[in-house]
């Protein structure tokens, strides 16, 4: 009986499947996962080659760390959490560090959304700009939070869950941020702000699809030294 082709298998099959040693799996959970795992790290971060390097290195650790899974969470889950632990990690070291100011107009190009062109309206793009430019001024974890929840679209309790903390935190950090977000994007009320991602009154919005050529490379394998790219730079 022929083997039944890696696009057809479930998450946690081809986990297992890697696990047993099969070469191709890992590259094919890569594939599934890594667009949304890159819109969460750019929109945590803020910066893409810090989102890049967030990514590959949850993917090399998700890699090294896939005897570990126990099928206690979705695979996505437990890939995301890794993911924003990798990025939150980031950000606390980054703490100390002198960081250009929300205000810096090439900082505020690289948070824009990764599909955004030199074509799209100039108008979506200055709205783009205000909303992360504001998401930017979070704290870490309310930012994490809330780009799971309302920009993401995660349920809060799936939240919950990849934050591994408890659903009443979740709430807590999302109501927190949007308190503080709100005198910021009051004059965004009614303009199409859910649109591009966080509602008005911080209301969740449809999870984010970013184009795979835009995040970070598709190694295609599971190769750790591969998948981790050279140094994880995108171009």
């Amino acid at each position: 009986m022929a083997a039944e082709p890696s696009d057809q298998l479930s998450d946690s099959d081809l986990l297992a499947r890697h696990v047993a040693g099969e070469p191709d799996a890992f590259g094919e959970i890569v594939r599934r996962h890594r667009d949304r795992l890159w819109a969460v790290a750019l929109r945590t971060l803020g910066d893409r080659e810090e989102a890049a390097d967030a990514v590959q290195d949850a993917l090399v650790s998700a890699f090294r760390a896939a005897h570990t899974f126990r099928g206690q969470s979705a695979v996505t889950t437990w890939l995301h959490r890794i993911t924003v632990n990798a990025c939150l990690d980031r950000v606390r070291k980054a703490a100390s560090r002198k960081t250009a100011p929300v205000d810096d107009p090439a900082r505020l190009d690289q948070l824009m959304e990764p599909h955004e062109s030199a074509e799209a309206p100039a108008e979506r793009q200055d709205l783009q700009r205000e909303l992360l430019a504001a998401l930017a001024t979070l704290p870490a974890e309310q930012r994490a939070a809330l780009v799971l929840v309302d920009m993401q679209g995660y349920p809060v309790a799936e939240a919950a869950e990849v934050l591994d903390v408890p659903v009443g935190t979740v709430k807590s950090r999302c109501a927190r941020a949007r308190a503080k977000l709100a005198p910021q994007l009051t004059h965004l009320r009614g303009g199409g702000a859910a649109d591009e991602g966080l509602g008005a009154k911080g209301n969740r919005t449809p999870r984010a699809s970013v184009p795979p050529a835009a995040g970070p490379r598709d190694t295609g394998t599971n190769d750790p030294a591969a998948a981790k790219g050279g140094g994880g730079r995108t171009p």
